[in-house]
């Protein structure tokens, strides 16, 4: 049988003190867990990193941040579909999730009053098929995997008919979450696997965050997909408390090696409204990418240290005793695509928008306080405070 869910505190051995002291998070956030990935928590350790993933906490009612820090609302095309790069299309075809994570970059979908963000499937498919530029499509959501059988057939079935597709992928925690959602329904594992040919790959891109996330029934699960011939991949951000240590994110990217699922990207925190605690300096974030790496050996190694950025995907090149190192890894015009920028350090900037900042307050005081777009990344920048 697949997980049992919750959505309360109740059931988790926390005490009054601790649940009174999330009360204020709770009322902004959601909490959804599931008794399989509660079962990886050590209680006894009030450090443990599958806890920190998934259980509010205090730390979550900082005002700090954005609800949506990569701009995903301007190259929103039509509500639960994305059209950020001119060959990749974003569908959010669920709006569940297998689990809550409580650094989520999308927790806005799951807020009190939301406005809904799952794709009507026909009308995506219309703007797919009439945009020849599209060229792979990444299924996302919450979890495409949640989706019943039949609902996620008809998409994948619907965007097979599409010509131009070269390939396809769906973004999915369930591998982690609750890997019997796969290992007890072979005719899902049967349905990817139909989707998954020679000429048009599919591919699951899934997120493990931590090495305690790496079970028996995970190992057996990814084997399914992958004897299906399902090409699966491994993202993760970089959070604090959980894989921020060169040792447990070596770990990390070998287990998934074994596993035959190569990481794809270690992405910098995002700066979404409640993630402070999470965020790691983006030259720490590379300084101890680099340290995992020399720990790590063949496909452990091939992770890119990146920023979804409102602008594109910007990946950390390098650092210098000076300067820090940046390249336009995906940007919505091609044109700008493997440009170059070249910032001063900066030890305390979270995100690309720290090191604009400060470039531009450092050329313009008016252009800053008039809130300017930047040169180098397109976005305002923000007023300071006198």
């Amino acid at each position: 049988m697949s997980a049992c869910y919750t959505h309360s505190l109740d059931s988790l051995p926390l005490t009054e003190a601790e649940k009174r002291a999330v009360a204020p998070v709770m009322e902004r956030y959601r909490f959804r867990a599931n008794d399989y990935y509660l079962s990886l928590i050590d209680w006894d350790d009030p450090d443990d990193p599958i806890r920190r993933i998934i259980v509010p906490h205090s730390d979550e009612a900082r005002d700090w941040g954005a609800l949506d820090p990569s701009g995903e609302g301007e190259y929103t095309i039509m509500p639960g579909l994305q059209h950020k790069y001119p060959d990749t299309a974003i569908m959010l075809a669920s709006d569940a999730c297998g689990g809550l994570c409580r650094f989520c970059f999308r927790k806005r979908i799951f807020m009190e009053g939301a406005v809904p963000a799952r794709v009507d499937v026909d009308e995506a498919l219309r703007y797919i098929a009439g945009a020849e530029e599209i060229r792979n499509v990444l299924i996302s959501g919450g979890d495409p995997l949640l989706l019943p059988r039949q609902q996620l057939e008809r998409i994948l079935e619907g965007l097979a008919a599409i010509p131009h597709l070269e390939f396809l992928r769906i973004g999915s925690r369930m591998p982690v979450f609750d890997p019997h959602r796969i290992l007890n329904d072979p005719e899902l594992v049967s349905l990817l696997g139909r989707h998954s040919r020679p000429g048009r790959a599919l591919y699951i891109q899934t997120h493990f965050n931590h090495p305690n996330e790496i079970t028996e029934p995970t190992i057996a699960a990814v084997g399914m997909l992958r004897r299906a011939g399902v090409v699966l991949t491994n993202q993760t951000p970089l959070l604090r408390g959980v894989n921020d240590d060169p040792e447990v994110l070596a770990e990390l990217f070998s287990s998934l090696a074994r596993m035959g699922v190569p990481p794809y990207y270690l992405f910098v925190c995002r700066p979404t409204t409640g993630n402070h605690h999470f965020t790691v300096p983006v030259e720490r974030g590379y300084a101890i990418l680099q340290r995992a790496l020399r720990l790590c050996s063949g496909p452990a190694r091939r992770a890119r240290f990146c920023m979804s950025h409102e602008s594109g995907k910007i990946e950390v090149l390098g650092v210098t005793g000076t300067r820090v190192l940046f390249r336009r890894h995906r940007t919505p015009d091609p044109v700008e695509a493997g440009e170059i920028l070249e910032f001063p350090r900066n030890p305390a900037a979270l995100w690309f928008d720290d090191y604009c900042d400060a470039e531009e307050a450092d050329s313009s005081d008016a252009a800053a306080e008039a809130g300017a777009l930047c040169s180098r990344c397109g976005s305002q920048v923000p007023e300071r405070a006198n």
